[in-house]
């Protein structure tokens, strides 16, 4: 325990993994809530594709991954506000971001660790200097949603009676949108692309599942994703010994695992209540 404590890394990767996770709650809560899961999931894995092009070209991954996550967001707005309509067409241009991904990771021949740290994360190699650019864009992020949220909410629950008001709906989706695409991008960054998913959509439907009002959820939410980020970096750093000193278990599995049975284990006790 004392050297858990004691360890730089560790003491990184709990600040990182808060921040992020705290964030992808929030923001998470209205993606869940104006059904946008497999939007967010698609933005998340187009991405990679940005990481993997930065890599290729000598980038930062973050830039690429900001970058491909915020058009793939803009994207997802242009394709409008029918749930149909909207998941065929980011299905498909999902599918040509994965092939264009898998080929940028196919022609990294010199950078394999990067190719690792981008799909599965690397929480206890998170540097200094990135984890001043995590925290700045946390806090704008969150600022930004802050200042959205009561027409957001207005927008997300009757879309219909704010357009009516004369609340811009549209505009509010993509400013969201965008939102949500920096945000799964810095989460990418810290968790891995493949994982960054699940504290996006998993801390805020377990919330959903037992609060209804909206501010609890968020923050119930945001408390339940930093748990799910610390408790996985406890266990991956325990799993040191049960490796035999080869290499811990990587955190991104304890947060899909831990994510997963939290939010089955909100489902039985909502269902056992009621």
């Amino acid at each position: 325990m004392n050297a858990f404590f004691a360890s730089p890394n560790v003491e990184a990767a709990l600040v990182a993994s808060a921040i992020v996770a705290a964030l992808s709650a929030a923001i998470g809560y209205f993606v869940v809530l104006r059904g946008l899961s497999f939007a967010g999931h698609a933005v998340t894995d187009i991405g990679m594709t940005g990481g993997a092009g930065a890599m290729l070209a000598g980038l930062d991954p973050l830039v690429g991954l900001i970058a491909f996550s915020v058009g793939a967001g803009a994207a997802v707005g242009a394709f409008g506000e029918r749930a149909r309509e909207r998941d065929v067409a980011t299905g498909l241009v999902l599918a040509f971001a994965l092939g264009a991904g898998a080929l940028f990771l196919h022609l990294q021949t010199a950078f394999a660790n990067a190719q690792t740290t981008l799909l599965f994360g690397s929480i206890f190699d998170v540097a200094p200097a990135l984890l001043r650019v995590v925290a700045a864009i946390g806090v704008v992020a969150l600022a930004v949603l802050t200042a959205l949220y009561r027409p957001l909410l207005f927008a997300s629950v009757a879309p219909l009676a704010a357009r009516s008001v004369g609340v811009p709906v549209r505009t509010l989706g993509y400013a969201f949108l965008i939102v949500m695409a920096v945000a799964v991008a810095e989460t990418a960054q810290i968790v891995g692309v493949l994982i960054a998913t699940a504290l996006l959509v998993g801390p805020a439907a377990t919330a959903m599942t037992l609060v209804r009002e909206p501010l609890r959820g968020i923050a119930l939410a945001m408390t339940i994703g930093i748990g799910i980020s610390w408790l996985s970096i406890a266990c991956a750093f325990a799993s040191f010994d049960l490796s035999r000193g080869a290499q811990s278990w990587p955190a991104s599995f304890f947060v899909a695992v831990i994510t997963l049975v939290v939010y089955v284990a909100a489902r039985a006790f909502r269902e056992r209540r009621a």
